[in-house]
């Protein structure tokens, strides 16, 4: 597959999704884009796929490794099926701006979008960065079709006045999650609530992620408990178990059985360690290889954008199946060493046999393991030899500073 770094949405409409086993998903029906305040392109949130039933669910943009002249490839085969359900800020490009009229900057002349293109900044995140307009022609003819930048024309953008919730949204889009978060702890109650309801579940997960516990307990509180169990399956899973485990055991158990098995599960097995254990601070997601996977499929993995600096650093190979707990454990590469390595060099040939952490290694040792070996990551196996999880070194320090360090970082 040709990867393509623009597409425009007409053509991406209708093509078929596959997962990374090549199975069909669904096809591609509409982009889910937010737009910003001024002249900034709007972020592309994901896709809109239309699965069995003619069922339309969301994909995220993050989820997406390829995108050809004739297929979507995801990075991995676990979807979300509920529903897609439209939130405050979110526009569908071919439902809401496709047809709109909008005005040239350059020559003041009226135009009605036909079409817009995606494309992927040098980030890895995707924008709608062109649109393709059509001017009207003269006695009934067809006008004049052309494509200009998103910032060439006026009418599609937010408004430049008030603070609506979307408006103040958008003046944050482009905050890392740690800045959102400590943003949204300035405002006032009752708009810190109206701002966390009108953001796309991925941002919100993110942005819950770098809170205080008292604070994420009070904004989850706030969303229905559907859209609850949806913003945690968006959480990563060692996230989604430390705020849970906050939680009474009614509450928890409730938001549990509302989010989709497979989400809900590795979130399951989470909560069964204690938190300054190796299983309490591991993730259940990290990059999981065959041993037949080349050192090309390796990198490929963990350019995914939404891997974490330290869940990229390496790779963890594994007899099937790949999801935790997995088939048995065999050893990791780090990345440094599949850069040194020709494309087409099995990982395994490569890896380290450093030995594992068990899930019950308490935090002080998980510690004395990541300083002794210089790590950013760290395997944890079951006593059958399988991989049930990664600790990486931002969640160690969690556990490591105190409990208000956000706050203390907001304050400073």
């Amino acid at each position: 597959m040709t990867t393509v770094t623009r597409a425009y949405v007409s053509r991406l409409a209708g093509l078929t999704v596959f997962d990374p086993n090549g199975d069909r998903v669904g096809k591609v029906r509409d982009v889910l884009v937010a737009l910003r305040v001024g002249t900034a392109a709007p972020r592309v949130l994901g896709l809109i796929v239309e699965v069995v039933a003619r069922r339309r669910i969301f994909c995220p943009m993050g989820r997406v490794t390829a995108v050809d002249a004739t297929a979507v490839m995801l990075a991995s085969g676990t979807v979300n099926l509920k529903r897609f359900e439209q939130r405050a800020g979110e526009t569908l490009v071919l439902g809401e701006l496709a047809d709109r009229s909008v005005t040239v900057l350059e020559t003041g002349r009226p135009a009605t979008v036909t079409d817009a293109a995606i494309e992927q900044a040098r980030t890895g995140d995707w924008v709608l960065s062109r649109l393709a307009v059509q001017e009207p022609g003269r006695l009934g003819r067809r006008g004049h079709t052309h494509q200009l930048a998103w910032d060439e024309v006026t009418g599609l953008g937010l408004p430049q006045v008030g603070q609506s919730a979307e408006t103040l949204i958008a003046t944050y889009r482009d905050l890392n999650p740690a800045d959102m978060a400590h943003a949204l702890q300035d405002l006032p109650l009752k708009r810190r609530h109206e701002v966390a309801d009108s953001m796309d579940d991925d941002r919100l997960a993110d942005v819950l992620g770098e809170l205080p516990e008292a604070e994420q307990i009070v904004i989850l509180g706030t969303l229905s408990e559907n859209r609850a169990a949806d913003v945690l399956e968006a959480m990563d899973p060692d996230d989604a178990a430390d705020l849970l485990a906050e939680l009474p055991n009614v509450d928890r158990n409730r938001l549990l059985e509302l989010m989709e098995p497979d989400e809900a599960e590795p979130v399951r097995q989470l909560l069964k360690y204690s938190e300054d254990t190796a299983g309490g601070m591991m993730t259940s997601e990290p990059v999981i290889l065959s041993p037949d996977a080349t050192i090309a499929e390796a990198l490929a993995r963990v350019r995914a954008p939404e891997l974490t600096p330290s869940l990229a650093s390496q790779v963890y190979v594994c007899r099937p199946p790949s999801a935790t707990p997995t088939g048995r454990y065999l050893g990791l590469a780090h990345i440094q060493r599949l850069l040194r390595e020709p494309p087409s060099t099995l990982v395994s040939g490569v890896l380290d046999d450093l030995e594992p952490l068990r899930p019950e290694t308490p935090l002080a040792e998980v510690t004395r393991y990541f300083a002794t070996y210089n790590l950013v990551a760290a395997p944890v196996v079951d006593p059958q030899g399988r991989l049930v999880g990664a600790v990486s070194v931002d969640d160690v320090l969690d556990h490591l500073l105190p409990t208000d360090w956000r706050e203390r970082a907001r304050r400073g």
